[in-house]
């Protein structure tokens, strides 16, 4: 039986997200000599090396993986006990930890200020990341929530459908394009495109309707973020494929234009997204409760 305490696991698993002794030490308002004897102590109890050192970097051992799953896993049912506890007292305060692809924060901010005024009481942390990092981040249940496009099948997670989320072609207002109606599909063909990289959702979205239609987009430049799209598109260097919500300011500010073509908008939609087996605390729910009635 393993006789190692609450304390040396927490102390575990901030050194193990960081894998910085000084930096841990800091977030812990420990010394970095109670860190290390922290560390080795736990090592004693479990039998195994938790991390090796390459030079001045140190790494989790295959043990240190392990553990550092449970002991996430751990930390996270302890801090839903406190908020279960601090509910049944009756005391108005929570935390919601929410986690966003990056085009969904076009607009989250705006509707955690909507939420925000209605629950004053509840601390709410934001995470902002591309679509692998928050499903990794469901994955882990280092979030509460998750704000993304159409959540990929065989995940044990519930997404519930909140807001429509139409992309459109966007061009410099200067482009040939930008005066003509009812484009027709194929007359992209010839078009330069800025894209996406693979595996975003608005890539994905990109590829199917190009490959239903027949026509192979001529992609000149991956970009991992749409604020380098919608400059390189200003810039005159292609067009862009972009969710309408990521583009409110350069059209009020005529610096980008949407492209009126055949097919166009594609309708994709926003889902709010939880594992399945997760136990919402009461500010997860008003939150969730508060996107499915008001987005």
């Amino acid at each position: 039986m393993l006789h190692f305490t609450l304390r040396q696991l927490q102390v575990f698993e901030k050194v193990a997200s960081l894998l910085n002794y000084s930096r841990a030490a800091e977030e812990l308002y420990l010394s970095q000599p109670a860190v290390s004897m922290q560390i080795k102590q736990l090592e004693g109890h479990i039998g195994l090396p938790l991390f090796e050192q390459m030079g001045k970097k140190i790494y989790l051992t295959a043990a240190g993986i392990e553990l550092f799953h449970y002991a996430r896993n751990i930390a996270q049912q302890l801090e839903e006990m406190e908020v279960v506890f601090d509910e049944m007292k009756g005391m108005a305060r929570g935390k919601l930890t929410l986690s966003v692809v990056n085009t969904a924060n076009y607009f989250t901010p705006k509707l955690l200020a909507r939420f925000s005024q209605r629950y004053p009481t509840i601390n709410m942390i934001l995470q902002v990341a591309n679509r692998d990092a928050v499903l990794s981040q469901l994955a882990d249940n280092s979030t509460d929530l998750a704000i993304m496009g159409q959540p990929p099948e065989g995940l044990d997670i519930t997404a519930q459908l909140f807001m429509d989320n139409p992309l459109v072609v966007i061009a410099n207002p200067s482009h040939p394009f930008s005066a003509l109606k009812r484009i027709k599909f194929s007359q992209l063909a010839g078009e330069t495109f800025l894209s996406r990289e693979k595996g975003s959702g608005t890539r994905s979205a990109m590829e199917r309707v190009f490959a239903k239609h027949g026509v192979q987009p001529r992609i000149s430049m991956e970009m991992e973020t749409n604020e380098a799209i919608k400059q390189a598109v200003q810039a005159g260097m292609g067009l862009g494929i972009l969710s309408l919500h990521s583009i409110e300011l350069e059209l009020e500010t005529h610096r980008l234009v949407v492209l009126d073509v055949e097919h166009f908008p594609l309708l994709r939609h926003w889902f709010v997204a939880h594992r399945s087996n997760k136990r919402l605390t009461s500010a997860a729910l008003a939150f969730k409760e508060f996107l499915l009635n008001e987005a």
